[in-house]
């Protein structure tokens, strides 16, 4: 094991705003790096385990890493991979059964692991700080903001109450929360998930600590509200001089943000270095597996992802070689013979595997196609994929907000959550339908299916209009729409078996005699890439990416025609994310399913998308085929999603456009064009005042002014607004 406080290096190039000294690595390229401080956080050999019934769970396997001042790192891995509980170690907030049993944690010299009780509280309360994931259980829901963060403050600095609540107030405003004296009384609930985040970071901040551990802190927000929250740790970080253990999934958002990065895997870290050479040459075959599973934003259409087979393995196990070997493409005899220690190469890397110098001839497998279902042949009827499917003209679905009086005297404003939109899906086609949260995405798919009942509209089925027909008449056409849930653990019955969970709605439509159901069973189990032996099991007994595989399973079993998938990989590891949008590609080019996908991911979109539909504040903003709609001219909210995507490569834009606040309350929905607010390309009165007709562009339209001949000269889309 390598001493990383001698053999590792700073980053290759510095962040704009960083002034502090070399590094003392004993790489001369790297020494010579601008920018870099003092060592600040050291790890060596660290090691936690916590026990369980089923024995003892080594989360923390000896893992080395060093963080310089002013320095962002990255610490990168699937689910279980120890991410957390490397961090919680590092502040000494592990808690029973957990237990640190072994390794060194040196904070600008001291050793966290030695302190008193006295002394860390200390050290948590003055040198470092923490966000979480989830905002909202890191603040007091029943205590004002401004006395939670005033609170904070008061714990490092002597003051007076007046003099603690203007630096709370400051605070407030230095993390982007708008008119922060005003709001400073408000209470959690009344702030969106962003703007909970910022709050979290301001009272994380408070005692201007050297370090700011965050945990997945932006895994939750969508991309809009992710690139502000990544600009203001960027801003923090240089105007502080504040370094930053970051922890995430995400490789795109490490790229766009760090300087340096480590990969963890089962508890180890395998790889470190500074991002961009690692990104572009990674020496880890997992490293490189976790690469090539990403969806690129500007990948070729069809072209089909390679993923990671198989899944973490069991850490209550030894291990006698690499603990990777058993999934690795390149793996030998010698791999399974002892574990390859973390060791240096050049330019400041270091890499745990005996093959690294043979990672770039790796080539990862794109998977085979799924098993066919012999009971589909004679139940779909044949059809060319240019007909829709299923079409809706001017949906509407709005939710009132006051009581019976209200409605009656019209004293309050529905919400407006799908405000007039159209859409369609032909067989075999997918159909985009992105934005962020609150923009009416869902409620538009489960109105479509009548999971919800539409206020107007027509939503038209094979040429049936479903909000003419009556709840017996639905319920036989609903073996047809079915939907796939982003959250499987919730979606899935915890008492019934697998086995039951796909059979139960074959029963419910007696599609099979009672005698056929097993073997439908059993084509489905496998259709969708898992084993028989999983249908005996439960969902809490399978991961995360079996659980979708299930919910996939359970869709199909009816034999549908259209599927909504509603944000199916959101909540999955880029490699589990891969082996999904494969199997979706693949069953959709057996079975000529239509697909209408609701996401937030524009690159997930990219790559599995016919035409896309771009949903702003319950009306459709923008539309076209995928590759309309991701070339230019662009709907100013569409180009600020682009650009807002973390670690792109190329989309032909300018620099990222950070939209300024949230969107706004459907109830409360702006005059004029809805985007106006938050508009960076606005042309004046007429975007406040006239709402924009949509334009024909290329095969699609975009609702927007500065498509019209009068302000034509108004935008360069080249180069952004002249």
């Amino acid at each position: 094991m390598t001493d990383s406080s001698t053999d590792a290096t700073g980053p290759a190039t510095a962040r704009a705003g960083n002034t502090h000294g070399a590094t003392d690595s004993v790489d001369d390229e790297a020494t010579a790096v601008e920018g870099r401080g003092d060592r600040l956080l050291t790890v060596r050999d660290l090691t936690t385990e916590f026990r369980a019934e089923e024995g003892i769970v080594r989360a923390v396997d000896g893992v080395d890493f060093h963080i310089d001042a002013g320095e962002i790192v990255g610490l990168v891995g699937e689910s279980g991979a120890g991410k957390s509980a490397t961090a919680r170690s590092v502040l000494r907030l592990i808690e029973s059964p957990g237990e640190i049993v072994d390794g060194e944690v040196r904070f600008d010299g001291e050793d966290v692991l030695e302190m008193s009780e006295s002394e860390l509280r200390a050290f948590r309360g003055s040198r470092t700080g923490m966000v979480f994931q989830d905002p909202s259980s890191t603040l007091n829901p029943t205590m004002r903001i401004g006395r939670q963060v005033a609170e904070a403050v008061a714990e490092y600095r002597d003051a007076s109450a007046g003099e603690v609540r203007e630096e709370a107030v400051g605070l407030l405003d230095r993390v982007g929360i708008p008119n922060a004296a005003a709001r400073f009384d408000d209470y959690p609930h009344e702030f969106s998930g962003g703007q909970k985040q910022r709050i979290v970071i301001a009272i994380a901040i408070a005692c201007q600590p050297d370090l700011l551990v965050a945990d997945e802190p932006t895994t939750a927000l969508d991309v809009t509200i992710q690139a502000q929250i990544l600009e203001l740790l960027q801003e923090l970080g240089r105007d502080l001089g504040m370094s930053v253990l970051f922890i995430t999934h995400d490789l795109g958002v490490v790229r766009e943000l760090c300087d340096r990065v480590a990969i963890m895997y089962a508890g180890s870290i395998i790889e470190t270095g500074a991002v961009e050479p690692l990104f572009t040459d990674p020496r880890h075959p997992y490293t490189k597996g976790l690469l090539q599973s990403i969806p690129a934003i500007d990948a070729a259409d069809g072209d089909r992802l390679r993923s990671i087979e198989g899944s973490m393995p069991d850490l209550t196990e030894g291990f006698q070689g690499c603990k990777y070997a058993p999934r690795c493409p390149a793996a030998t005899d010698a791999c399974l013979e002892a574990h390859p220690p973390l060791e240096p190469i050049h330019d400041g890397r270091e890499v745990a595997c005996i093959h690294h110098d043979r990672t770039a001839e790796l080539d990862y497998r794109t998977e085979t196609e799924v098993a066919s279902l012999s009971w589909t042949a004679d139940a779909r009827s044949t059809d060319d994929g240019e007909e829709a499917l299923m079409a809706v003209s001017d949906l509407k679905k709005h939710f009132d907000t006051g009581g019976l009086l209200d409605s009656v005297f019209g004293e309050t404003e529905p919400v407006r959550a799908v405000d007039g939109i159209d859409l369609s899906v032909a067989a075999g086609e997918t159909v985009g339908l992105v934005g962020e949260s609150g923009c009416g995405k869902s409620t538009a798919a489960r109105s479509m299916l009548r999971l919800l009942e539409p206020t107007s509209g027509r939503i038209v089925y094979r040429g049936s209009d479903l909000t003419t027909l009556s709840d017996a008449e639905m319920r036989s056409l609903r073996r047809n729409l079915q939907i796939v849930f982003q959250d499987p653990t919730s979606s899935l019955n915890p008492r019934r078996t697998v086995r039951r969970i796909i059979e139960r709605p074959i029963e419910l439509h007696d599609l099979a005699p009672e005698g056929e159901r097993a073997e439908r069973v059993r084509e489905l189990i496998r259709a969708v890439g898992l084993e028989e032996r999983h249908l005996d099991r439960y969902p809490h007994e399978l991961s995360g990416g079996q659980q979708q595989r299930i919910g996939i399973a359970r869709a199909l079993a009816v034999n549908p025609e259209v599927i909504v998938l509603d944000e199916p990989v959101s909540g999955l590891d880029v490699s589990v994310q891969a082996q999904i949008l494969n199997l979706l590609t693949d069953l959709q080019d057996e079975l000529g399913l239509g697909y209408v996908l609701i996401s937030h991911d524009l690159s997930v979109v990219r790559h599995v998308c016919d035409r896309i539909a771009v949903m702003y504040l319950g009306e459709i903003a923008e539309h076209g085929s995928t590759e309309t709609v991701f070339s230019d001219p662009y709907h100013p909210y569409t180009e600020a999603l682009l650009s807002s995507v973390p670690g792109r490569t190329e989309t032909g834009l300018a620099d990222r456009i950070v939209l300024e606040g949230d969107v706004p309350d459907p109830s409360n929905v702006p005059s004029g064009c809805r985007f106006h607010p938050r508009c960076p390309r606005k042309i004046g009165e007429v975007c406040e005042t006239r709402t924009p007709e949509a334009h024909e562009n290329g095969d699609g339209a975009i609702a927007c002014h500065l498509m019209e001949e009068e302000y034509a000269d108004e935008v360069d889309w080249d180069g952004g607004a002249p």
